[in-house]
């Protein structure tokens, strides 16, 4: 490996669908198994990650890494509102 070819944890991310995207939301609780459930009915959602539960909300990402662990990037929300 060279100084110019880094190594990566190449992985998998899904997004937080809205609450009323029942498609996404089916993709996404059989995504993450045992490792995640909903929350409430505002479409957060609790996954396991190697820092504990995390909560996660719509528009916000959720991330396999290759080793296997699930990660929350949390879109701030003025982010959430533009798209």
């Amino acid at each position: 490996m060279s100084a110019f070819s880094p190594v990566f944890d190449h992985g998998a991310a899904l997004r937080v669908p809205a609450p009323a995207d029942g498609l996404g939301w089916s993709r996404l609780l059989t995504w993450l198994g045992c490792a995640g459930r909903l929350k409430n009915s505002h479409g957060l959602v609790e996954v396991a990650t190697p820092a504990g539960l995390t909560v996660a909300a719509p528009g916000d990402w959720i991330v396999l890494s290759a080793g296997g662990d699930y990660h929350v990037a949390v879109v701030p929300q003025l982010a959430r509102n533009a798209s």
